[in-house]
């Protein structure tokens, strides 16, 4: 206990071994640049003191630790549950009990009746092969190993058949998830993943399963242990970023974001704008950043840290009233600003009241491009030369990921790599690009 308590305090704690690596992959994976501080990363004895007695917590008090320093790894998965409104924090320890058991219910009633339909949901396997055909026929041809995955009789329901369709899809991107780490070499882990977004996707027909939803849902697997909370977690993330995966015939959900982001560097940063020549992509290279939150652009436990201090600084304790009960209606009382994230606060006070869950990672993107802003305007002008610029910046563990798109190529290769980059310092940074980009909005219109 005393050693570790030294640790503690010297910030030499080797955070890493919460997340263990692969041997054969710890060569490739970069460190974390995260550290525990004394005083500033929200510890468990911190977080457990923030409670009351009978279980009200001082969110205030939270939200000031987790802002300066992050999360300590012991405690993420609890306090993500907090952070993205599953819990009021309000609530006795007994009303959050009767919470979690009632949630828990209403997804294992979930699980039951995907299972009806696909017998591999929760049974400990998961598929990567489709299990019908596209118009809803049983698939004539099939080996032994395999007919327990497909389908026996022809699907009529749209809803069903879609869902079924993209089940496949989903166990692809599972195999390839986060495959570096210990954790999915058990053998349980890698189907509670798909069981999760399976299910989310069946009860989510009008956005249904976008790749890298994957990215988003593996934290709160990895984070919380019981199936149901981490499906939960997701689900409220799912809540502020299900727009981002929407997708139109003409139009992308995230396109309102990178719409922004072209707007806050035209205005913070004009010099670099027009040297980019961007104009006409509405920043497109951007789009994995925003919708996975960083999590290729920084290491594992860096991007963990980066959510969770977003997620402070956006934290608005109406959260959980408005996911329960969102015919209601909630308001912002201007006498409990200090129970907001610093971010949402400046919000409060300019009168801004729309929804805006997704705009701080805008800022924390824009903070991104100023701190590489010398290197790009010496190196790179317009999508292609950026392109060539990360050619040349690029470590050989960058050049061997599989990248979709020139688009992806550029967000995982453009010279802003995980080593190069601090999770609190971006941060902080988002913050004064919004008050620089708010003070010269007011300028230009007044």
């Amino acid at each position: 206990m005393t050693c570790c308590g030294c640790m503690w305090k010297s910030g030499g704690e080797d955070l890493q071994g919460f997340y263990p690596v692969r041997s054969e992959c710890q060569a490739d994976v970069p460190r974390t640049r995260f550290k525990s501080r004394a005083g500033k990363t929200l510890s468990r004895r911190r977080w457990h003191a923030a409670f009351t007695e009978d279980g009200h917590l001082d969110m205030e008090r939270v939200l000031r630790r987790i802002q300066r320093g992050g999360i300590h790894p012991s405690i993420k998965g609890e306090v993500w549950e907090f952070l993205l409104g599953g819990y009021d924090p309000d609530n006795t320890f007994d009303e959050r009990t009767k919470m979690r058991n009632h949630i828990r219910e209403k997804y294992y009633a979930w699980k039951e009746e995907c299972n009806n339909m696909v017998p591999l949901v929760g049974s400990g396997k998961f598929v990567t092969t489709v299990i019908v055909a596209e118009d809803g026929e049983p698939l004539k041809e099939y080996s032994v190993e395999n007919q327990e995955w497909l389908v026996k009789t022809v699907v009529t329901d749209k809803h069903v058949l879609q869902w079924m369709l993209v089940l496949s899809q989903i166990g692809l991107d599972v195999i390839r998830t986060n495959r570096y780490m210990c954790f999915y070499e058990r053998k349980s882990n890698q189907p509670r993943l798909w069981d999760v977004l399976a299910i989310y996707t069946w009860l989510n027909p009008d956005i249904g399963y976008v790749q890298e939803m994957n990215d988003i849902c593996s934290p709160m697997i990895i984070l919380i242990e019981d199936e149901a909370d981490a499906f939960w977690c997701f689900e409220r993330a799912m809540r502020r970023l299900r727009e981002n995966f929407r997708t139109m015939a003409t139009s992308i959900g995230v396109q309102t974001q990178l719409g922004m982001l072209s707007q806050v560097i035209k205005t913070v940063d004009p010099r670099l704008h027009q040297h980019l020549d961007l104009d006409g992509g509405e920043y497109m290279f951007a789009i994995r950043m925003l919708m996975v939150l960083f999590r290729r652009e920084f290491s594992f436990l860096d991007a963990l840290c980066l959510r969770e201090m977003m997620w402070a600084m956006d934290y608005n304790p109406n959260n959980f009233a408005s996911y329960e009960k969102p015919e209601n209606g909630t308001k912002q009382d201007p006498r409990l600003l200090k129970q907001y994230g610093k971010f949402e606060r400046k919000y409060i006070k300019s009168g801004q009241n729309e929804q805006h869950h997704n705009t701080l990672a805008v800022f924390v993107v824009a903070s991104v491009l100023e701190t590489k802003n010398k290197r790009l305007l010496k190196e790179a002008k317009g999508l292609d030369d950026v392109v060539q610029v990360s050619l040349y910046l690029s470590t050989p563990r960058n050049l061997m990921r599989k990248l979709n798109s020139l688009v992806s190529f550029w967000v995982a290769d453009i010279g802003w790599h995980c080593e190069n980059l601090d999770a609190r310092k971006a941060c902080k940074e988002a913050l004064k690009i919004h008050e620089k980009f708010l003070r010269k909005v007011r300028l230009l219109f007044y």
